[in-house]
């Protein structure tokens, strides 16, 4: 199993992989997220929801733990974001 690079800002790109993929979800009328939701609990399912859609390819399912769901919603924000984004600098 590779070892997944650490983005640069991964810990502000996935805040905002949360606050987008908390939009994409309600936009589509799936979920309403509580206030009292976990940032764990909306990790998992902004995942599984981008995975059912096709947005993003899943996990092996041995790999999946927070941590790989952080990082590939990190990369998922990575290109959703403007080319000239703060984030991506």
């Amino acid at each position: 199993m590779s070892k997944s690079k650490k983005l640069k800002n991964e810990a502000e790109l996935l805040k905002e992989a949360i606050r987008l993929g908390v939009e994409y979800a309600e936009k589509r009328g799936v979920v309403e997220f509580e206030p009292t939701d976990s940032a764990n609990e909306k990790i998992e399912y902004i995942y599984r929801l981008l995975v059912h859609d096709k947005v993003i390819q899943p996990l092996a399912k041995l790999d999946i733990s927070q941590k790989t769901m952080r990082h590939k919603l990190a990369i998922w924000v990575t290109k959703q974001l403007p080319k000239d984004h703060p984030l991506l600098k």
